[in-house]
């Protein structure tokens, strides 16, 4: 049997990548399955879904399971070609009646086994709900009701969704981080996975800076990944508890920090990134630019170092190389200035005036290596 996504792919990087469902439609068509099987007492094989961007899946049932007074059914989750870390998981959603006295369906969802439980505000669902996200509630809402209808019940519906390898599942995602205690999400906003998708990652940095806010924090402090975080516990008064990991999305960070109404940034991160913030690269990854040493060539010249030298940084590999260079010639520090300005002005710049900002940039070898904007007072206020 077909499940609707056999001619649906996204092209990335020139490769063909196959598309998924997410967990959200998993538990949808579980609970879909679970609900028809509990109203009619017929077995159930297979379930058509309609997800939220237009593509309609045939759902397999891979286990089903009868007992007092409920059903319970599993699906099996599929992301295509994305590297999800809950490919092949059996995401089961548990159904039974309650109130059949009522004159309307209320379907009332909740996470079981292996889904975990939010424990810290500012997140998609309030504090001490299941991670189930609102459009994931929403389509297992529609489904159940429209199949309560069919079958002409009035009464309520309790839906409960498992997944008994999301306790170790979770170890793998930023769920620990964001508070999310017990296991996994149930996730999506289209009921598609799409392959290398930078949405998901963008949405999940989003939900860890709408906590930092949600608990108090007006100033965030952000680094690209591990080199950051790594420098704030060596060389910094700041804990790295308090950092958020914005990978390669400096523009986008800025302007959820603005959306999210906080109001200043310190970004503290390696010389191999940042170096093209002076460029006014606010994407980081190496195939939007790599253009680390057209730039500090370029403001090499600008203060004077020789064109020898600056050939020679120009055949640098790492900014490490260079910066190795400029520092044995005595040119480091005269270079970095302009540099920093650079960073500073385009960083700035993207947010409108709206925050504060501050900037720390540092190679592994060769520790800080310059600074710019409000870094002390930033510092402070984090701290």
């Amino acid at each position: 049997m077909k499940n609707g996504l056999e001619d649906k792919f996204v092209i990335k990087d020139n490769k063909k990548l196959q598309m998924g469902y997410t967990t959200g439609s998993c538990a949808t068509g579980a609970a879909k399955a679970a609900t028809t099987m509990l109203l009619t007492g017929r077995d159930v094989d297979y379930v058509q879904l309609m997800t939220p961007k237009g593509i309609e899946l045939t759902l397999e049932i891979k286990e089903k399971e009868r007992g007092e007074g409920y059903v319970k059914c599993a699906v099996e989750k599929f992301s295509g070609d994305d590297p999800d870390v809950t490919n092949g998981a059996l995401v089961y959603a548990k159904v039974s009646k309650t109130n059949e006295s009522g004159l309307d369906n209320k379907v009332n969802i909740d996470g079981g086994e292996g889904v975990g439980r939010v424990t810290k505000p500012g997140l998609d669902q309030p504090v001490g709900n299941a991670a189930i996200n609102h459009v994931p509630r929403e389509m297992i809402t529609a489904n159940v009701k429209e199949i309560c209808e069919d079958f002409e019940y009035f009464g309520d519906i309790d839906v409960e969704i498992s997944i008994p390898a999301g306790i170790e599942l979770a170890k793998k995602t930023f769920n620990p981080r964001l508070g999310i205690q017990g296991g996994i999400s149930i996730l999506g906003t289209s009921g598609i996975v799409e392959p290398m998708s930078e949405d998901a990652l963008i949405a999940s940095i989003k939900a860890e800076m709408s906590m930092k806010v949600s608990e108090g924090a007006q100033y965030l402090l952000i680094t690209p990944g591990n080199y950051g975080t790594n420098y704030l516990t060596t060389a910094l008064p700041l804990e790295s508890k308090k950092a958020v990991k914005c990978s390669n999305y400096i523009g986008k960070t800025i302007d959820m920090a603005i959306e999210l109404g906080a109001k200043g940034i310190l970004f503290v991160g390696h010389f191999g990134k940042f170096v093209k913030l002076a460029g006014g690269v606010m994407n980081t990854h190496s195939r939007y630019a790599d253009c680390r040493m057209e730039i500090i060539a370029a403001n090499g010249l600008k203060v004077g170092v020789p064109n020898d030298l600056l050939k020679k940084v120009m055949d640098c590999v790492t900014t490490d190389d260079a910066v190795e260079l400029l520092k044995d010639a005595g040119y480091l520090e005269a270079v970095m200035e302009p540099i920093m300005k650079k960073m500073l002005f385009y960083v700035s710049n993207r947010a409108y005036g709206n925050l504060k900002i501050g900037i720390i940039t540092f190679s592994n070898v060769h520790g800080e290596l310059g600074k710019a904007g409000d870094v002390d007072e930033l510092i402070s206020l984090i701290g």
